[in-house]
């Protein structure tokens, strides 16, 4: 039996007549050989379950106000213009909303938007074959664009600057290049670090943005927000003091969120209090300054073991029981916005302004 059909790029076939349109795939048949291990399921059989609500306008994005201005106006021209948009970079922490952001770029253009990794595109034939199969004004994201391989990228540069690429056909003598045109595009590239772009690659963005952390007032009104989309209420101190605790990100506020939600529908409630919020935060090891048991086993190690420091990551990351990495990557960055921790050429320590303040949540003698 046969299976449904299969597409391979082009790029990665040197069989194909040079004469044949190179926009097209070469459709392989695959064998079935296991029909108990691959089942396909029409869209029209799966039912929407939303679990998380994803605005789809600018209207009904909460936050960053001027960052939000600038790609208003930047669509609205291009929409009027009836071209595609510039080229856009957004770069900042994860869980902030860049994809979200992207959905809502392709729905003020009345684009369609395809949606791919970095890390994904392992050959140069799958983004050829991705760009070549782009509609006029559509969207091409990319997340983690950084993370994409070199070779890949050196593609993207005559794509996103001249809407052509190049490909080679065959091998050896018989090899030959194509120049295949492209329709106009829209390429939005999302990282969480903009450092490990490469120079050319950056400078062929039009547009470049940075998102910011969100401030509690915002955070709670998407709080607000996500609760009614998930079928309950929540008091405005309750949002707030998820917002709080939420480390200025709305994904780990929604996280948050749920699981307070957890907690109420299986206390026989549908409306979330200021006192489920709090049993939630306890029930989750989170505590007024929205500090987890790890931040607080770090600055306990700095502030207890060794006075303030400094101190090396290394010797921090064995007291833990965390690598180094991760304590910073995920952990240090928060700790460095609220103050709580400082990095120097000796390691790291507390900052004598933090004393106080950490003899109040750590319960410090």
């Amino acid at each position: 039996m046969i299976s449904p059909i299969f597409y391979t790029s082009l790029a990665n076939h040197s069989s194909i007549g040079y004469t044949q349109t190179v926009k097209q795939f070469l459709l392989v048949p695959m064998p079935m050989q296991d029909q108990s291990l691959i089942s396909f399921i029409s869209p029209e059989a799966i039912t929407e379950q939303r679990t998380s609500y994803h605005p789809k306008t600018f209207a009904e994005y909460k936050g960053q106000s001027e960052l939000k201005h600038k790609l208003t106006i930047y669509t609205k021209a291009a929409a009027l213009r009836q071209e595609p948009l510039d080229h856009l970079l957004i770069f900042g922490p994860p869980g902030l909303g860049k994809t979200t952001l992207a959905h809502i770029v392709a729905h003020e253009m009345s684009s369609n938007i395809i949606i791919c990794s970095g890390p994904m595109m392992e050959r140069s034939g799958d983004l050829v074959a991705l760009l070549s199969n782009l509609n006029p004004r559509d969207i091409l994201f990319i997340d983690e664009i950084h993370r994409m391989p070199m070779q890949v990228e050196e593609v993207l540069y005559n794509a996103m600057e001249h809407f052509r690429v190049d490909i080679i056909i065959g091998q050896g003598a018989g090899a030959k290049s194509v120049n295949l045109p492209l329709h106009p595009f829209t390429l939005i590239g999302a990282t969480t670090k903009s450092g490990m772009i490469s120079a050319p690659l950056r400078s062929r963005f039009g547009i470049v943005e940075r998102i910011d952390f969100y401030p509690e007032n915002e955070l709670q009104e998407i709080i607000i927000t996500a609760a009614e989309h998930l079928a309950c209420t929540i008091d405005n101190a309750a949002a707030l003091r998820v917002a709080q605790s939420s480390r200025g990100t709305p994904r780990i506020a929604k996280n948050i969120l749920r699981r307070v939600r957890d907690i109420a529908q299986t206390s026989g409630e549908t409306h979330i209090s200021l006192e489920i919020t709090e049993k939630t935060l306890t029930f989750l090891g989170i505590d007024i300054a929205g500090l987890c048991a790890i931040d607080r086993a770090l600055l306990r190690a700095i502030a207890i073991t060794y006075q303030g420091g400094p101190v090396g990551i290394e010797t921090i990351a064995a007291m833990v029981g965390e690598d180094s990495a991760t304590l910073e990557t995920v952990y240090e960055p928060y700790l460095m916005r609220k103050g709580l921790l400082e990095r120097t050429s000796r390691g790291r320590k507390i900052p004598e302004t933090a004393h106080n303040y950490l003899r109040s949540i750590l319960d410090l003698v």
